[in-house]
């Protein structure tokens, strides 16, 4: 089910045009930053971990078969690896309508490679929002994205781009990994 938060996320920690602010990416903003920004580091959040259970209806499936995106599940001893920008509110607002379907923003600490931190804001999908479909056996969520497919394209790219992306950045994600390793063919 579509939810459009894009509305409430302008209402919530608002940032004025002129003004910048971190934005940590964990998804398809790690692969795909098509939006302009000001800085670009490697960062990490801890305390959250990646996991294929927010469901996108617009995006990577349709309302009758949605896809299978990233969102992130409280986990006291995880640390999520992904990329920070340093953006400014005027590219926040189209970023507010492509994390659209059930994703919130929220401030976290985000910790640099060099050790510094800053607070910043995340895109996160909980399951309080109609969109999120929760956990699933991995064979059952690989076949759905195997499936799936929306006005983005197909929902398998998604994964496999940010496999990719995690495995350039030496990144070590066994979700994302056994799920892309369920979509490819045997060597």
């Amino acid at each position: 089910m579509l939810l459009d938060t894009s509305a409430l996320n302008q209402q919530r920690q608002r940032v004025g045009d002129d003004e910048s602010v971190w934005l940590f990416g964990y998804g398809s903003l790690i692969w795909k930053a098509d939006f302009p920004f000001l800085e670009r580091r490697r960062a990490f959040i801890c305390g959250w971990e990646r996991r294929f259970w927010q469901g996108s209806h617009d995006h990577r499936g349709t309302p009758e078969a949605p896809g299978r995106v990233a969102t992130l599940v409280a986990s006291p001893d995880a640390v999520c690896h992904g990329m920070a920008y340093r953006i400014t509110g005027e590219t926040l607002k189209p970023l507010d309508i492509r994390e659209k379907n059930g994703y919130l923003r929220e401030i976290t600490t985000l910790t640099f490679d060099d050790g510094k931190h800053a607070e910043g804001l995340v895109y996160l999908a909980t399951e309080e929002n109609p969109a999120y479909l929760g956990d699933a056996p991995l064979d059952a969520i690989a076949a759905q994205i195997d499936r799936a497919h929306g006005p983005s394209g197909a929902n398998r790219e998604y994964l496999l781009n940010l496999a990719c992306a995690l495995r350039e950045l030496d990144v070590d994600d066994p979700h994302t990994f056994a799920l892309a390793n369920r979509l490819m063919p045997p060597a």
